[in-house]
């Protein structure tokens, strides 16, 4: 129990938050403290009923079954791994960047839920942060299954497109990869790349309560130097809920 618990301790501090509350939530659903309806998201019970809780529940709630239990482990892996990575790698010494990107994606998935009527928020919000953590990561070769080997850049796709083609469902892919896209484009892409205004700023408020570490300063400059390209081994994909699904398990092979 020691070494899960100085395994849990050394995980980032926003990683570790996000990752618990996305095992406490779903347990407090599958042992019925709470009657798990009340943690999905419901666009009518929003609307007219002020349900307010339930795009912050609906984000970190999967209903955990025999058929759903495999992809729901999958999926913590993926916010552990990706999440960690982001937040010690491109925005080391910058948590209140990293909040922001957070909320960003979160808030634009959260408004495609409601348009779509999407019960569960879970896999777009991880699928996000995987989508920039590969864009900061565009050539590092990562392996699929059966030795399949390509760049960090098509990952996203990848997981989307094996996940269709399984006959499971694509659209929490692929709404993850828009918004972490949105995300991407609009703070470093467009203002860097192709000399637009910038859009997105991290707020004030924001570094007053996670004040940058390491003497940096507020803000973003350019994306982070790429590292030596290592390789990865990645599992296949994921779906929505309900769908037939077959991710597999990733690791790292190598350093970044």
């Amino acid at each position: 129990m020691s070494d899960i618990g100085d395994w849990f301790r050394s995980i980032p501090f926003i990683t570790r938050s996000w990752f618990a509350a996305s095992i406490a939530v779903p347990l407090i659903g599958k042992l019925g403290l709470v009657d798990f309806r009340h943690l999905m998201l419901i666009p009518e019970l929003v609307y007219n009923r002020f349900h307010l809780w339930r795009p912050v529940t609906a984000t970190l709630y999967f209903p955990i079954t025999p058929n759903t239990g495999f992809l729901y482990l999958v999926n913590l892996y993926f916010l552990y791994h990706y999440s960690s990575r982001l937040e010690t790698g491109a925005f080391d010494g910058r948590p209140a960047d990293y909040i922001f990107m957070l909320l960003f994606n979160w808030i634009c998935i959260v408004i495609i839920g409601l348009l779509m009527n999407m019960r569960l928020l879970m896999i777009p919000l991880i699928m996000s942060v995987l989508y920039v953590w590969a864009q900061f990561n565009k050539d590092m070769v990562v392996s699929f299954w059966f030795g399949t080997r390509f760049k960090a850049h098509y990952l996203p796709w990848v997981i989307l497109a094996f996940n269709f083609i399984i006959g499971g469902s694509f659209v929490n892919e692929l709404t993850g990869n828009l918004v972490g896209h949105l995300y991407f484009f609009l703070m470093f892409k467009y203002p860097m790349d192709l000399g637009g205004r910038s859009f997105l700023s991290t707020p004030e408020f924001l570094y007053r309560y996670f004040p940058n570490r390491r003497g940096g300063v507020s803000g973003f400059g350019v994306p982070p130097t790429r590292r030596p390209a290592a390789q990865e081994q990645v599992g296949g994909g994921g779906g929505g809920g309900g769908g037939r699904h077959n991710w597999g398990q990733g690791f790292r092979l190598g350093g970044e």
